[in-house]
């Protein structure tokens, strides 16, 4: 079956501010950054990145059938005739045209969720339960950066319902100008923890920095995490730019509060107050931090005047992605045991978070609970510290053997109690041995670090040594 059209090659030329060399693109069917995921039809969009230039890569996605690409003049006349062509003064700022066009000719309503942890799982929770009642577009991944964010604009069809949209920053600022393009009717932030502290003097300045994603609101919802220590400093934020405020968590007197939360089987059933309306509800991945986000999901569900009871039974289909938490049971040969891979990011809030969901992960008679755990990044001068000051969490988690990789994880090493003490190694690589080496039926394994800390080697490294669980 033919993909409709998303762009038509004469919209395109308005949105992108763009001339035209060669023929002009009948339309586009998508829009890409990057020729490795790059699909016929699409536009490519030759984005100057970090490492490469997508200028190098026009050629290639020609080859591997774009519609057309954007290029700037500087590259103009090196590629003239490869194919159509829509050249500009500056590539990014013509991907951030399009992504604002495609924000203002849809009428769908708009969420954007921001925060120091949880913001892709609430992201990825909110979209499939809004997916229930209408076209739900989100950001892929975690799409939320300079790029990220006016592609997945860009990416928005016109009829679309409801859109989602995660934003993300490491440096004051960045928020406000992101926003700006999404200009969201729900602004969500699920928690402020010490990230970033690199850029930051002060969590204080996190803070302000991820309450600009209330600047974007003209009288929508702001939605605040009750439970959160800058709770007051957030809705005073919001208080200019919101309508209303909303706030979710486990503390006293918030609008939507977590009351129990508890295994059942395969899944995990909820309890909570919604605005004075107890519901019951059950969800497909583990974690109370899930859990807590999910009310962040319902009560953007409550502002765009949903079914909350409705919206919630979507939640049992939610499983957490690759890194952030997903689940994979392996067979040693002689029994087998489970992988909890949570190595895509990580920061003192979220370490937190993690081992509270290895300790409420009950091993099988003879395993033990271990954690592989790699640096956690960007946490400036209190690094040490931080890495150091998470051992009485390992002790309370009810880790049987902990493994460590990375210099600021040494501090927490060193730190716990010597009966746990596994390994430690410089790097990730150096730890594999050790680390496989360990594990034995019956054992669940959480694998955490900073995505930087290439701690995910360790998960890659279990998975081919032990195969997949054979279903009977």
């Amino acid at each position: 079956m033919r993909q409709e059209p998303l762009w038509s090659g004469l919209a395109l030329v308005g949105a992108l501010q763009a001339r035209v060399s060669g023929a002009l693109a009948r339309e586009a069917t998508g829009v890409s950054i990057d020729t490795r995921t790059l699909q016929p039809g699409d536009l490519f969009v030759a984005i100057r990145g970090e490492a490469r230039d997508g200028h190098e890569f026009v050629r290639a996605a020609f080859e591997k059938g774009a519609a057309a690409a954007v290029i700037d003049e500087a590259h103009a006349l090196d590629l003239a005739g490869v194919g159509p062509l829509f050249v500009v003064k500056d590539v990014q700022r013509s991907l951030e045209f399009l992504g604002m066009r495609a924000r203002d000719r849809t009428a769908a309503f708009i969420a954007a969720i921001t925060g120091s942890v949880g913001k892709t799982s609430t992201k990825d929770m909110t979209r499939l339960m809004l997916s229930r009642f209408g076209g739900a577009h989100a950001s892929v991944a975690s799409y939320n950066n300079q790029w990220g964010v006016p592609l997945t604009l860009a990416r928005m069809p016109a009829s679309t319902r409801y859109g989602v949209f995660e934003l993300g920053m490491n440096h004051a600022g960045e928020i406000a100008g992101l926003v700006a393009q999404v200009r969201p009717h729900v602004a969500v932030i699920t928690r402020v923890a010490p990230v970033h502290l690199e850029f930051f003097d002060s969590v204080e300045g996190i803070a302000d920095a991820k309450a600009e994603i209330f600047t974007g609101l003209e009288g929508g919802v702001a939605i605040i995490n009750r439970d959160d220590d800058h709770y007051a400093r957030l809705a005073e934020a919001a208080s200019p730019y919101a309508g209303h405020i909303f706030d979710f968590g486990e503390s006293q007197g918030a609008q939507a509060r977590l009351l129990d939360y508890r295994s059942v089987g395969d899944a995990y059933e909820i309890t909570a107050d919604i605005l004075g309306n107890r519901l019951v509800y059950r969800i497909g991945a583990p974690g109370k931090h899930i859990a807590l986000n999910s009310l962040a999901a319902l009560l953007v569900a409550v502002a765009f005047d949903i079914d909350v009871a409705k919206a919630a039974e979507a939640f049992v289909e939610f499983t957490p992605t690759a890194g952030r938490g997903q689940r994979e049971t392996l067979d040693t040969g002689d029994g087998v045991f489970t992988l909890i891979d949570e190595s895509y990011n990580a920061n003192p809030t979220s370490m937190r978070a993690a081992l509270d969901l290895l300790c409420s992960t009950t091993p099988s008679p003879g395993g033990r609970r271990i954690a592989v755990l790699g640096d956690m990044l960007e946490l400036g001068p209190q690094a040490g510290e931080l890495h150091a000051g998470l051992a009485e969490d390992v002790e309370r988690a009810k880790v049987d053997l902990l493994f460590t990789a990375g210099p600021l994880m040494s501090r927490l090493y060193y730190a716990a109690p010597e009966r746990l003490r596994g390994a430690h190694r410089a790097t990730p690589l150096e730890l594999e041995e050790a680390a496989v080496a360990a594990i034995r039926p019956g054992d669940v394994v959480m694998v955490k670090g900073s995505n930087g800390s290439r701690i995910s080697r360790i998960v890659a490294a279990l998975k081919e040594k032990f195969a997949a669980e054979t279903a009977s």
